[in-house]
């Protein structure tokens, strides 16, 4: 089979977890083509979330795609997934490929502008286990990400997710430390982004 990733790995330098982040995951071509299909062929949904006691229509869409049976829960949404896609499967198997570790959902982020964001927050929902790997796949539309250590204020990083690339959040990433996709200044068009994750 054709590999579709390019490795050229960039280790973020933040203590007491791994980050690792490969900006040509994907090719040009295969990015293009796999950004319009899954914005095309995706369920996508928007649900209302419960922050501080409120409830608030999720900035931003999303869809899971994962092993029948795994739900997955966080902000006060149950979700259920949808049996995988052959497309998305063909990317979980890449991604695993990369990480060295086996995914067994994945949940889609599709923003639609630069007024969809994701706040600050850890993925460490119990159903995900002690110290979760997570990868996360961007296409479409650059956006910055930004990282901060949970105890230390100085430790934090600002990295821009590139069309066609995979950042790895290892051991430690989401015990040590909160991740979030803020709203830009600045007018943004579409993204999708791929979190793969292995619920227990």
């Amino acid at each position: 089979m054709e590999t579709l990733f390019s490795l050229d790995p960039i280790h973020l330098d933040l203590p007491d977890a791994t980050f690792i982040y490969y900006p040509n995951f994907l090719n040009q071509e295969k990015a293009d083509l796999y950004f319009e299909k899954l914005l095309q062929e995706t369920p996508w949904q928007q649900d209302d979330i419960t922050i501080f006691g409120k409830k608030i229509a999720q900035p931003r869409l999303t869809a899971l795609y994962g092993n029948l049976g795994k739900p997955y829960s966080y902000s006060g949404i149950t979700m259920h997934p949808i049996a995988w896609s052959p497309l998305v499967w063909l990317l979980k198997e890449e991604v695993e490929t990369i990480a060295q570790h086996s995914f067994t959902s994945v949940l889609l982020n599709l923003y639609r502008n630069e007024k969809d964001s994701n706040g600050w927050h850890a993925d460490n929902e119990k159903e995900l286990g002690q110290d979760p790997i997570i990868a996360s796949l961007s296409l479409g539309e650059t956006r910055k990400f930004q990282i901060k250590h949970t105890t230390n204020k100085n430790i934090k990083c600002d990295i821009l997710l590139e069309h066609g690339s995979l950042l790895l959040m290892k051991e430690g990433a989401q015990v040590h430390y909160k991740h979030q996709l803020p709203k830009a200044t600045q007018p943004k068009n579409t993204r999708i982004n791929l979190t793969f994750r292995t619920v227990f």
